[in-house]
């Protein structure tokens, strides 16, 4: 057997504790705000059977034809895949618990992703997400809504230099007109595509106006345009959006180019943007994808909704200097001796019970050490217990700021430790 040491699966990252808290402050923000629009918490499993993938994302796209970890399940020989993204999972699992039969529904899940890339900034093979999706509603008000729960959150966090990017995609026969189109456009013009667009010519042109090859831009620039084949619905939907974004002073660019890397995607799509990510520059996205529903089982129902990358919006709030908040610790409990030992684990629970955050010492070590310890810790106070102040019941308290050490019985600690930090 190799004694080689281990190291996690290439872009798969370990989160270490440091990190770790401002995830955790993150993820309670964003909740926050997810609750005050009305978003309710729904958990899906990673692993979902690729058809699901196949049927819901198309099968012509990056994600289904490069992306996906997909298996077959060793005992019963089922495909399986770990889920990229996961609005098709929370449609799913809408469809199967039978949550859209009595009303609509705002929904938001978090977790990690997966996709097979190539690993660089802002982009990981596990990658985490919160997506928001809202099931059943079909005027541009949700649309618009949406966009500005983002733009209120940004402004929560913080950010800076990040834009709204803005596009619509139409109804289903508008894009059957505008994909002829473009087929017509690029058989002209077979010797500037490359081979990812000759291989979509015929099954998906829509995707490659999504190319980023610089060599095909302004063949793709000059493209038909699917704004010129959008019929009186779906442009009276997108002027409403567009409308209502101007009422609450929110900017946006209308981007004929963005047309997301989704099958799915009808009438709104959008994309929060930045340039301080270098190429991975979008960090939120979404849109409206009426036909999901249908396509994986349902009955034609209006949804929309939207995914925000946790790693690229931490790797933002950092580059603006955000601190690294800690985990504060109130109390460390200091001891030395059989009686104080004893005495210590129970003056920390007592504390624990008053709703302070409490470090017991474990380990052993001289007061001088321990002491030490207490300091780096952060504690506002340190209870010292010693065999003599067990016997006796009562405890030392020290405030690690200044100020006079006192000693007091086991059944006033809380009161003086609470008088302490406040």
């Amino acid at each position: 057997m190799s004694n080689e040491t281990l190291q996690a699966v290439r872009g798969m990252n370990d989160i270490l504790p440091d990190e770790a808290e401002l995830w955790l402050w993150f993820e309670e923000v964003v909740r926050d705000w997810l609750h005050s629009y009305g978003y309710r918490n729904i958990r899906m499993p990673l692993v979902e059977p690729t058809a699901l993938f196949k049927r819901a994302i198309g099968e012509v796209t990056d994600i289904v034809e490069k992306e996906m970890y997909s298996f077959a399940d060793a005992l019963n020989g089922d495909h399986l895949t770990l889920r990229p993204e996961g609005t098709a999972s929370c449609v799913r699992a809408a469809l199967q618990h039978n949550l859209l039969y009595n009303a609509p529904q705002r929904l938001y899940y978090s977790g990690p992703m997966f996709r097979h890339e190539r690993p660089q900034k802002g982009r990981y093979r596990q990658f985490h997400q919160f997506g928001v999706e809202a099931l059943g509603f079909a005027g541009p008000d949700i649309d618009a809504e949406q966009i500005l729960m983002c733009a209120r959150l940004w402004r929560k966090l913080g950010l800076c230099d990040v834009t709204l990017q803005l596009n619509t995609l139409g109804d289903t026969a508008s894009r059957h007109r505008h994909r002829a189109k473009l087929i017509g456009y690029f058989e002209q013009h077979l010797d500037m595509l490359d081979a990812d667009a000759t291989r979509r010519l015929h099954s998906n042109p829509l995707r490659i106006l999504d190319s980023k090859n610089p060599a095909m831009q302004e063949l793709i620039t000059a493209a038909p345009k699917l704004a010129d084949e959008l019929e009186d619905d779906a442009l009276r939907h997108f002027d409403e959006v567009q409308a209502m974004l101007r009422r609450h002073d929110v900017a946006f660019e209308i981007n004929p180019q963005l047309v997301r890397g989704l099958d799915y995607y009808n009438r709104t799509v959008f994309e929060w943007v930045t340039t301080r990510l270098g190429a991975q520059g979008t960090i939120c996205a979404g849109g409206r994808y009426d036909g999901l529903v249908e396509q994986v089982g349902g009955k034609p129902t209006p949804a929309t909704g939207f995914a925000m990358g946790v790693e690229r919006l931490l790797a933002l709030l950092q580059e603006d200097g955000m601190a690294l908040p800690k985990a504060e610790v109130d109390v460390y409990v200091v001891h030395q001796g059989e009686l104080a030992s004893r005495l210590a684990s129970q003056v920390a629970e007592q504390l624990r019970d008053d709703r302070l955050r409490v470090l017991l010492h474990c380990g052993g070590g001289s007061f001088k050490s321990q002491m030490k310890k207490a300091d780096a810790s952060g504690a506002a106070v340190a209870v010292v217990i010693g065999d003599d102040e067990a016997q006796a019941n009562e405890v030392s308290v020290k405030p690690m700021q200044g100020g006079e050490q006192q000693r007091v019985s086991v059944q006033n600690l809380a009161a003086t430790v609470n008088g302490i930090i406040k």
